[in-house]
């Protein structure tokens, strides 16, 4: 690698910095090595995103010509003010989609942080030129296949976008915002903006295609929790039993899943029983629920089972396919 390249990358992923009028710092082999490792750790991540903003991009522009804009039907969201204001005034959408989503951007840097508002900025503009730039074809005029398929790909936009750690709709920075200033949950912030957009088309554009497009955000939303969440969902189960030696080699042996073991006490009865016990937590997909139950019930059916819902996993064995006992 040229000497330049060689120290810009050094500079950029070990973040040592030179001293002015000092030699530079020699590097061993195990730093250097590190550095690059690093580095294009952090090219592949930038790269995926970049992949992912852009398909969303697409993705969502195709649901907003090729469905949503002939027939004037709108989506919840900053995407959604966008479509109201451009059937209102005329007004191309990629305009809009810029203006109303400024603000958001600004409250993004400030809420969550630089590279992020940075990622939004230049995701909402790519999705303002694509709008411009590149035409869709008018797919069909039948209101409810409008409402439907206009939704879905607008989810996916959106929900790839996320994966791609940006938005293409900013109400959710608001959302963040309102909720940590006065306390209440997103879902109350969200529902309650999407209330007074609906309401608003409702008043503008008529009541039926206020009822179409909330079917459309219906669309949407199920088609960005799919992407983002994944098509597997994902169990969390922690296991309280005086056989979890056992419980963790059916785990490991006939599930073929990775475990935890951490160490806790007993705490039934009036005063508590302090015995140590063996804690056993593992991750599996709702469709292995049943079988962990069945497994469970033939080594102790009056074990202690907490399950929670995990949004997502990362590592682990939790992808990989049981091993044969």
């Amino acid at each position: 690698m040229n000497p330049f390249w060689t120290k810009l990358v050094i500079k950029t992923t070990l973040k040592n910095k030179e001293k002015k009028g000092s030699d530079e710092k020699p590097y061993s082999d195990y730093e250097l090595a590190r550095g690059y490792r690093e580095f294009f750790i952090i090219l592949k991540r930038h790269f995926k995103d970049f992949i992912l903003i852009l398909a969303g991009i697409f993705s969502a522009s195709f649901g907003f010509k090729g469905f949503l804009l002939t027939n004037h039907f709108i989506d919840g969201g900053a995407t959604g003010i966008s479509l109201l204001l451009s059937a209102l005034t005329k007004m191309p959408l990629y305009i809009w989609i810029i203006c109303v989503n400024i603000p958001f951007v600004i409250l993004a840097f400030t809420v969550i942080g630089r590279q992020f508002a940075i990622k939004t900025a230049l995701a909402i503009t790519g999705l303002a030129v694509c709008l411009a730039t590149v035409n869709f074809p008018n797919v069909t005029n039948d209101n409810l296949l409008v409402a439907v398929f206009g939704g879905f790909f607008l989810g996916v936009g959106i929900g790839l976008a996320v994966r791609g750690g940006a938005v293409i709709d900013g109400t959710e920075v608001l959302a963040i915002y309102l909720s940590r200033k006065f306390g209440t949950t997103l879902g109350d912030i969200i529902i309650l903006i999407n209330i007074i957009i609906f309401s608003s088309a409702a008043y503008f554009l008529g009541v039926e295609i206020a009822l179409y497009s909330m079917i459309t955000y219906l669309t949407a939303s199920k088609a960005l929790d799919f992407i983002v969440e994944g098509i597997e969902e994902y169990i969390g189960a922690t296991i309280v039993s005086s056989h979890s030696e056992r419980i963790r080699e059916m785990i490991i042996y006939k599930m073929g899943r990775g475990v935890t073991v951490y160490k806790g006490k007993r705490g039934f009865g009036k005063h508590g029983d302090k015995a140590e016990i063996d804690i056993v937590y593992t991750v599996i997909t709702r469709l292995e629920l049943n079988k962990l139950n069945t497994e469970l019930e033939k080594i102790d059916k009056n074990a202690f089972v907490v399950m929670s819902a995990v949004k997502d996993t990362k590592g682990g064995m939790i992808k990989k396919r049981p091993h044969k006992y």
